[in-house]
């Protein structure tokens, strides 16, 4: 882009040329619109470079906003008229370069650049709006892996949306009728270039997903710069690829550079020739494919025998003579009944243990065990009660003396 080229001193406004001596008072409104026209006249078309800050854009459409450096600020109104055919989004904090002219806004007495034109500094509007773009539908999820579908592996009938006469068309074509010659062609046409290109490729999609029986849609067209493939970067040409129901090839002819439309697509061919190999494989690819799939197959079955009959060996391994079974059994009893007669006889032998232990300790408690050891129970004859003190003997006259071996009885004398 060219500038134009810096005025001298001598093309700027003095005190002196703005003349504005007059012989009497006048209203700030007349001081105003005075100096409104002579700033206008003399700063008719300026360009201005700086960061724009405070960016507003009411229901109106219009961009107010301040450009500034570090060491100045000026206020700046980029009507809707204009700013609608802005490639890339203004945002705050971006450096800009715009065309304008200086003015007075009346009602508040301040001078304003009035912009015409913007682009952003240090990188093209259409890479800006790319990047702006392709974050914003990422964020949304527009390009997920997963929304990918696979193609048909022999597409009958193809869409294909680009222009007519381009040669995108003709390289198509000609790939499809040498390797797929039975294959049917369904042709959408849309300019792929200009104002009109974006609305005409996604209304043609669209027309193909109507139609219906469509197996493969192509959407591109041949190379170009970033200014002819700008229809491809366009939002409303990704979301008709994202919500077709067809699987859809991207094929813009660029090799090395990607569009949105290669993001949003289920995939991305480098070259319209390219994506109709893809679509229509070659007789000979698809004999090299089952030659491959016969291949995996019989080794497939190959490896199952081999496991099958790993298997069998082990099962033959694991097998034993049913006498030698009978016998291990035989042995495993012996063993067990051995096992449970040893634990019935350390049974046995502990309860024994437990009933001479209690017999001893009843022993100690029968009532008669004390008579043994040379006591004797004094009772009164003839009811047998026992006597415990010598004053009830005395006054029993006639005691019966109970031994461990007899009873005797006595005469008390007092």
């Amino acid at each position: 882009m060219s500038f134009p080229q810096r005025r001298e001193s001598s093309d700027f406004i003095t005190p002196m040329q703005l003349d504005l001596s007059f012989s009497g008072p006048i209203t700030v409104s007349e001081l105003t619109r005075r100096i409104r026209e002579k700033l206008e006249s003399g700063f008719s078309d300026v360009w201005i470079t700086g960061e724009i800050s405070g960016l507003r854009v009411p229901s109106s459409g219009h961009l107010y906003f301040t450009l500034k450096d570090k060491n100045a600020q000026i206020k700046v109104v980029f009507f809707r008229s204009g700013s609608r055919f802005l490639k890339f989004a203004p945002k705050d904090g971006l450096e800009a370069i715009l065309r304008g002219r200086l003015t007075v806004y009346d009602p508040r007495g301040e001078y304003q650049i009035v912009a015409e034109y913007m682009e952003p500094k240090g990188i093209g509007a259409l890479q800006l709006a790319f990047l702006q773009l392709k974050e914003k539908l990422e964020k949304e999820g527009l390009f997920d892996p997963a929304r990918k579908r696979p193609l048909p592996a022999r597409p009958r009938r193809i869409g294909v949306v680009t222009s007519p006469s381009g040669a995108a068309i003709r390289d198509i074509l000609n790939v499809l009728g040498r390797r797929a010659p039975g294959v049917n062609i369904l042709i959408a046409p849309a300019t792929v270039q200009g104002d009109s290109a974006p609305a005409e490729i996604a209304s043609a999609i669209a027309d193909l997903n109507k139609i219906g029986g469509v197996d493969v849609l192509i959407a591109g067209r041949g190379g170009g710069s970033i200014e002819d493939l700008a229809a491809f970067n366009t939002e409303i040409v990704a979301r008709a690829i994202a919500s077709s129901s067809i699987p859809t090839i991207s094929a813009v002819g660029h090799e090395t550079d990607f569009t949105i439309a290669d993001f949003a697509a289920d995939l991305r061919a480098p070259t319209p020739s390219a994506a109709a190999e893809i679509v229509a494989k070659s007789e000979e690819d698809l004999i090299d494919a089952l030659r491959g799939l016969r291949s995996r197959l019989t080794y497939a079955a190959l490896q199952r025998l081999r496991n099958f009959r790993s298997r069998l060996s082990s099962e033959e391994r694991a097998l034993v003579n049913p006498m030698r079974r009978l016998q291990d059994y035989a042995l495993r009893l012996d063993e067990l009944f051995g096992r449970l007669s040893t634990a019935q006889a350390r049974h046995i032998q502990t309860l024994s243990a437990k009933v001479v232990s209690l017999s001893r300790a009843l022993s100690i408690l029968e009532p008669l065990a004390p008579l043994k050891a040379g006591f004797v129970i004094v009772k009164r004859p003839p009811d047998g009660r026992i006597i415990r003190s010598a004053v009830e003997a005395m006054a029993a006259g006639r005691l019966m003396l109970q031994f461990s071996d007899g009873e005797i009885q006595v005469e008390v004398i007092k």
